[in-house]
Formats: C-alpha cells, sequence, structure tokens
C-alpha cells in the first residue's frame, strides 16, 4: 500500500440537528480534495453541542473553542494548510 491519505472527521451534535451542515461541509471538502484526501467520516457525539472537524488525531476547528461554526471558506483554507500547503484554492483562497 502507497503512502495513506489523511482521513478527515467531523464529529457533530445529532440532538442540535447539525448532521445536515455537516454533510453540506464534508461534500465540500470531497469535492475540493478529490486526490488528497482518504474520505471524511461523519460522526455523530454524544457531547451536546459539539462541532469537531479534524484531520487524522489532529482538530483543526473546535465550534465550542471559537465560539461560532467554520466559514466553508475558511475550513477548505484550514485543511489545504495541513494535507496539501501548496494547493490553490481559486476564489476560496485567502487574498
Amino acid at each position: 500500500m502507497s503512502v495513506s491519505k489523511p482521513r478527515i472527521s467531523i464529529e457533530y451534535c445529532p440532538k442540535c440537528g447539525w448532521m445536515l451542515r455537516a454533510a453540506y461541509m464534508a461534500q465540500e471538502l470531497l469535492s475540493t480534495f478529490t486526490d488528497e484526501i482518504y474520505g471524511v467520516l461523519l460522526i455523530p457525539s454524544e457531547t451536546g453541542g459539539a462541532y469537531i472537524v479534524s484531520i487524522d488525531d489532529l482538530v483543526v476547528f473546535d465550534r465550542k473553542a471559537e465560539g461560532r461554526f467554520p466559514e466553508v471558506k475558511e475550513l477548505k483554507q484550514l485543511v489545504r494548510d495541513v494535507v496539501s500547503p501548496e494547493k490553490n484554492l481559486g476564489h476560496s483562497d485567502r487574498n
């Protein structure tokens, strides 16, 4: 097997109704990082209010710590900075 690609996980609070938000973010990440990641895992959390995005064991965004949800553009930048720093995100890139 070749070098393994990073796996992204989105842990979300199902009681808060955040599954669709997590699924949308997963779709955006899968579309943007098709060749760079292994996949995106959606994890229903047992912790109320959880919305945590991780790459392997590295937390890149935690809603509780930030006090808000990530914007799609911001999340793509955070993931890119870890999985493929040289990747140009086009219109989602920082200016």
